[in-house]
Parts: structure tokens; sequence; C-alpha cells
């Protein structure tokens, strides 16, 4: 998975982001009030020396010798990630890979919610609703309906073939962010963000290491 747009912070911080907020609010959940580099580097797995290098882009969050105060990290990356209020999301392809996410409760672990869909105008389901009573639209309907429903971010899963033709039909359409599950390379504007998930590689991935691990 990788993430076009430079930020302040480098790329392998800002992916471990959520995985700090998960764990800040499973430690609240279980009453902790304090916790360590240790204890957070653990949680992730990774070293506590990583966990005091992510934590420094973002000045004091804790002092030395007193651990991390729970609460407080857990609402700072709340705010980070901008979880205190409902993200809307839009699924555009609504085959095997858009009709598990459309069933995925994304809502019951943040704040993001997939409020609408959208496949080819000629697609069978279009103009029904999901039992979760999500709509879904024709993809001609695409800039009308993301403007009634203020969304800025799409999950794209589309073939490959198709993935930059529908992606610049979202820009056209206001959409700022895109999470891309075809393997292919978009192009767009500076000020739209494209994150990529190729599942493939991530398995071939996973693959090699295990081999690796064998010998």
């Amino acid at each position: 998975m990788k993430t076009e747009k430079s930020n302040s912070i480098p790329r392998a911080t800002a992916k471990r982001l959520s995985l700090y907020y998960r764990i800040f609010k499973r430690f609240n959940s279980e009453n902790i009030e304090k916790a360590n580099s240790k204890q957070i580097a653990e949680a992730i797995g990774i070293d506590s020396a990583t966990v005091r290098r992510d934590f420094s882009y973002f000045g004091e969050l804790g002092r030395r010798g007193f651990g991390y105060d729970v609460k407080k990290l857990m609402n700072f990356f709340a705010n980070l990630l901008n979880d205190n209020s409902i993200t809307n999301v839009m699924i555009v392809g609504v085959g095997n890979m858009g009709r598990a996410l459309l069933h995925y409760r994304f809502h019951e672990r943040n704040k993001m919610k997939i409020v609408m869909a959208f496949d080819t105008d000629d697609y069978s389901d279009v103009g029904t609703t999901t039992n979760d009573g999500i709509p879904i639209y024709g993809i001609s309907q695409i800039k009308e309906k993301v403007q009634e429903g203020n969304v800025k971010t799409a999950i794209l899963t589309v073939p490959s073939v198709k993935a930059q033709e529908v992606a610049s039909i979202l820009v056209d359409a206001g959409i700022k962010g895109i999470l891309c599950f075809s393997p292919v390379h978009l192009s767009v504007p500076k000020d739209v963000v494209v994150q990529y998930v190729d599942l493939t590689s991530e398995l071939q991935t996973l693959l090699y290491f295990m081999r690796k691990d064998d010998e």
C-alpha cells in the first residue's frame, strides 16, 4: 500500500497514525491511564525508538519518565485523523470487491460511512439499495449525487482498464481523495490524494517472506 502526496512527516510514520489511534482507544477501553513507549511498541509490533521518533514529529506528546496520557493521546490522534466527525465515502464499482466493502461496517470502528455506490448505468442493481440502505446509482449521476451528499472521498474498485476514466470523472465531480484497488497508476491533479491497495502485491510479499523463513 502506498500514498501519493508528500506530507511534513515521513510516509512510514503517516501509515502508523491509525495504528496508534487504535491502540490508544484500546488502552482507554481497558481503563489504562498511562502508557510508555515500550507498551505502545509491543502492542503494534515495532520498537520503542520508532514510537518515540514518530511522536517527536508532533512536539511534546508526553513527559520523559511519566509516559503518555492515554485519553489525551487518543483524542489527539482522533483530531489528527479527523475521527471526531462523520466522513462520507462513496464506492465506485459494485463487483465482488465493491460489494464486500459495502457490507464492511466502517462506522462501527471509525467515523467513516459509506453513503452511496455507483456502477455502470446498465448495471442490474442501479436504482436499488443495499440491506443497509445504501443507494446504488448509475455512473452518469456521480457529479449530481456527490454534490448532494457532500462526499469528498471515493473507493475505486473498477477494472484496471476503466480506472483512469472513472478517476477523471471523480475528480471532475469534486472528489479529493481516492482509495484505488486497481493496480494502475492514476493521473490526477496535485490537490487530489490517491492511495493504492494492491492485494496481489501484498500477498506476493507475504509469500516471499514465508519462503525466506523456511530457508
